[in-house]
């Protein structure tokens, strides 16, 4: 039954992840459109560090009941989410998809624009769907050529995410503050606040400062500051803790501090921007595809990790830091190559970035290739 349950909850959390930041990205005004975007990952940090909190709760609860209500009330934001999604308004994008009503389009560019002015965007909305309604297989399209620069960030964005090495984050945590003569229970939950804490205040920053200085600084800066806090890490525990033994409280102390600024390094840029930039980069004609491939690759590569990241800490010991240190370093580089600026970029004219991009220009608007 719970291994049922399993299943459902993370179907759940496919459908969520899927339409949530395509919403959002369709909803916003391009130049808040990532503050937006990342104002649903600011709600999923305060969302686990809630659930962090009422789990140590719920744990004191004698009688074989926490672990019950503590499963239990995960139906009440699902059950808000559910009724929620029956009073919101269908964005401008799907109005002329589903009902080809270009005058209903328009009155809710105009409710969520704030004016009368959006002749423009209006247009640039038919003319996608236009495009849109000859695509019968967006699966099929999505591997042409000329979309080739959105699939490959499809693929590499959620697979990126997942070997920057924040799982080691969660494994670490509780155990440096037992080093400082905390319980079990103490332990998780001031590793859970801790990580949390951090995590939903720089998201929160992230969202202030995304549609500011970009994506590519932020991705580019959360790298740095992530890579040369795993070589400390992986550095002092490749000295003081070898094969066996433990830290002296001071290096524990060391070690939690660049576990935080890891952790806020992850906050602002990978956690928050591996969920918006797939979301805002897809024309229309693909854009639920891609988002499905984003969604699927992340899930898949989450799966692989858990399954796998115990027997790597084993055969790595604290080598592990700097294996996903490299893979911080490579991820960073290729953002900064291959991603080009996208903020203040309306969602529906994307396709001048790749066209003005270096290295991928040579993909987008070749000639269409059918079949």
């Amino acid at each position: 039954m719970l291994i049922f349950g399993r299943v459902l909850l993370g179907i759940g959390i496919g459908f969520a992840n899927q339409s949530v930041p395509l919403y959002l990205s369709e909803m916003a005004p391009p130049k808040h459109r990532g503050a937006f975007n990342i104002g649903f990952q600011v709600c999923l940090a305060i969302g686990v560090l809630s659930a962090n909190l009422l789990n140590y709760g719920t744990q004191k609860i004698k009688g074989g009941w926490g672990w019950r209500i503590s499963l239990a009330m995960a139906a009440a934001p699902a059950s808000i989410l559910t009724v929620g999604a029956l009073f919101m308004p269908e964005t401008p994008n799907s109005i002329i998809q589903r009902s080809n009503d270009p005058q209903k389009a328009k009155r809710m560019l105009q409710r969520v624009r704030g004016t009368a002015d959006v002749e423009a965007e209006l247009n640039d909305l038919i003319r996608a769907s236009s495009i849109s309604k000859t695509i019968n297989h967006p699966f099929k399209k999505i591997i042409q050529r000329k979309y080739r620069p959105q699939l490959v960030m499809a693929i590499l964005i959620p697979f990126f995410q997942q070997v920057t090495g924040i799982n080691i984050i969660g494994l670490y945590a509780p155990v440096l503050l037992r080093t400082l003569k905390l319980s079990e229970s103490a332990s998780l939950l001031l590793s859970a606040v801790v990580t949390g804490g951090i995590g939903t205040v720089l998201t929160i920053i992230s969202m202030i400062l995304v549609d500011k200085l970009g994506r590519k600084i932020l991705f580019l800066v959360g790298g740095i500051q992530m890579f040369v806090s795993q070589v400390i890490i992986g550095s002092i525990m490749a000295a003081e803790l070898g094969d066996h033994g433990g830290f002296s409280e001071g290096y524990a102390y060391l070690i939690l501090v660049l576990v935080c600024v890891y952790s806020a390094g992850f906050s602002y840029s990978w956690g928050p921007l591996a969920w918006l930039v797939p979301s805002e980069i897809f024309p229309l004609e693909i854009r639920s595809a891609g988002q499905s491939i984003t969604v699927a690759v992340c899930l898949v590569f989450i799966f692989f990790t858990a399954q796998t990241f115990l027997a790597m800490l084993c055969h790595f010991k604290a080598g592990i830091f700097f294996f996903f240190g490299g893979w911080v370093i490579v991820m960073t580089t290729f953002m900064h190559l291959f991603l080009p600026e996208t903020k203040n970029v309306p969602i529906e004219q994307m396709d001048k970035v790749w066209r003005q991009h270096w290295f991928w220009k040579k993909y987008v608007g070749e000639v269409d290739e059918e079949g």
